[in-house]
């Protein structure tokens, strides 16, 4: 592989992954309710799923399940319903901030279980369609067949999934810190709300487009 052709490929990459989908919704609602140190576990969660997919692609796995009608149409319908199941459990309990706030000059903070985070973020990564959509058409187009495959993927791979727990990370912070500014003004009701909306209107989009 080149070097323009790893540039070129980390650029494709930077735009997707820094693109806000499901992954940073999860991301930044995980970073908002427990803290960004808590949401890394999300972030893994979500590169591991990547990992995956990338690996699949380059076997030409996720092909077969990308022209699998069946298949393809199951993975955005389970996607989907995950979304709406999230938004909506997000606009009825919100992010619990008012537990949070109860507890901040105490020595014991919640603690949410990090495999259950680290399963969120690998369950929305591998049940994203345009993510399975992306890896597939993306790394065969730079995997010479001559050259050593295993070589290429490992550098193709760190660079992708590098880039993307960067982005995600960059939002989590983001979204903490919007968190923290917007303690003293009664903000994160409505957060809440915004967040948990925009998780339903993205599997019901997912939904509908499974449809056409």
């Amino acid at each position: 592989m080149s070097y323009d052709s790893w540039v070129l490929f980390a650029s494709i990459a930077f735009i997707a992954t820094i693109t806000p989908g499901p992954a940073i919704l999860l991301v930044t609602t995980h970073s908002v309710t427990f803290g960004t140190r808590c949401s890394i576990a999300t972030m893994l969660g979500n590169v591991s799923g990547l990992f995956i997919m990338s690996l699949l692609s380059v076997m030409g796995l996720s092909a077969v399940i990308l022209h699998s009608a069946l298949i393809f149409f199951l993975v955005k319908m389970a996607g989907a319903f995950y979304l709406i199941y999230l938004g909506l459990k997000l606009w009825r309990h919100g992010f619990g901030l008012e537990e949070l706030r109860s507890i901040q000059n105490e020595a014991v903070q919640p603690r949410p279980r990090i495999t259950k985070l680290y399963a969120n973020g690998l369950f929305v990564a591998l049940s994203n369609p345009k993510a399975i959509a992306f890896t597939t058409a993306l790394f065969p187009q730079f995997i010479l067949p001559e050259q050593p495959v295993a070589l290429q993927f490992t550098i193709l791979i760190i660079t992708f999934m590098s880039l993307s727990f960067a982005c995600l990370f960059a939002y989590a912070v983001m979204a903490a810190e919007t968190k923290n500014r917007s303690a003293h003004i009664k903000l994160p009701g409505v957060m809440s709300k915004v967040f948990g909306g925009a998780f339903v209107g993205s599997g019901v989009f997912l939904a509908s487009a499974s449809q056409k």
